[in-house]
């Protein structure tokens, strides 16, 4: 491939500048539908608003993280920079996520108890936990783990670490920036744990709702015993959509992730020399914007976020009715 490939060039803006812009609006919705209201100035909304800002720096990031697999024409510090900063904004973002999730599970598992664990005694320290370490790991390509002054395994010369890597013939790429075990390491020991920490979690907290179901079935039972049957259905139709949603935003924002994830992990074992193709680059683009609007899911969901929104609709709706000429006395 060449640098700078235009066509490739032109299908990853075509993808990706939809989905980043819409992300961007809807966390910035969202963002000032937090801020605006005093009551969801608390701890919990806090982590969720880190979140909103690893998802909206994402967002920002998005159009970038498909051009990694391309040959540019950088030099080695501008090739580090274009590589290293959207690494750290995905990874922050995944981190954000995770812990989300398991600020939730806390108060979902111990609801009596959850203002006593360390998330929330320790918040700075929380919030370092997850900003902090994405940005180490994703700089260590500028502290000397990279591939420049060697062939990237695959290549010409063998995988042999000595061979001089050729920066004017290659390019800029994330062969250059990205050694094989730190992109390994990143997938298998980053990525795909914290994803199933958030299924783990995720499951553990639709089992504790079903048995919290079946309690509220037999209180019903003994003490109405006449409506019952239609609470019994009420409860169990509401547990059945809460089932159907987590689904629904699983197969269609977490399964082109991981689908994109051992794609990319099988391409590189396969021809780790190789460019990308048009097909890797619709699933990298697909899967990491459908990961990215999960927090924009989530914040929708929540009547409390969007509130203001919807009041300033129904104010311009009402001022724009006022503005009837049929009203107008002569």
């Amino acid at each position: 491939m060449t640098p700078d490939d235009p066509a490739q060039e032109r299908l990853i803006l075509c993808i990706t500048l939809p989905l980043s812009t819409i992300i961007i609006l809807a966390n910035l919705l969202i963002i000032l539908g937090i801020a605006s209201n005093r009551q969801l100035h608390n701890t919990p909304n806090y982590f969720f608003l880190s979140l909103l800002v690893a998802d909206l720096c994402t967002g920002v990031a998005l159009p970038f993280i498909p051009r990694m697999g391309l040959n540019r024409n950088l030099d080695f510090s501008a090739c580090l920079l274009v590589h290293i900063f959207p690494n750290f904004l995905f990874l922050s973002f995944l981190f954000n996520l995770v812990m989300v999730h398991y600020e939730r599970y806390l108060c979902i598992v111990n609801p009596l108890h959850h203002s006593q664990f360390w998330v929330h005694r320790w918040f700075p320290l929380a919030l370092l936990a997850v900003w902090a370490p994405p940005l180490l790991y994703a700089s260590l390509p500028a502290f000397g783990w990279n591939n420049r002054g060697s062939a990237p395994n695959g290549s010409t010369g063998g995988g042999n670490d000595s061979t001089p890597y050729d920066l004017g013939e290659e390019g800029c790429s994330y062969r250059l920036v990205f050694p094989n075990a730190f992109i390994y390491l990143e997938v298998y020991g980053l990525l795909i744990p914290a994803i199933l920490s958030i299924v783990g979690m995720t499951g553990r907290v639709l089992w504790i709702a079903r048995q919290q179901v079946r309690d509220l079935c037999k209180l019903h039972r003994s003490v109405e015993r006449a409506e019952a049957v239609n609470a019994e259905h009420r409860l169990n139709l509401r547990y059945a959509k809460c089932v159907a949603a987590v689904s629904l935003v699983f197969v269609a924002c977490w399964v082109p992730y991981i689908v994109y994830l051992h794609v990319s992990v099988a391409l590189l074992k396969r021809d780790r020399a190789g460019g990308i193709t048009s097909t890797h680059i619709i699933l990298s683009c697909t899967g990491i914007g459908s990961m990215a609007i999960i927090p924009v899911i989530l914040g929708l969901a929540n009547r409390q976020y969007t509130d203001p929104a919807r009041k300033l609709l129904h104010s311009l709706r009402a001022g724009w009715k006022q503005r009837d000429p049929g009203d107008i006395a002569l």
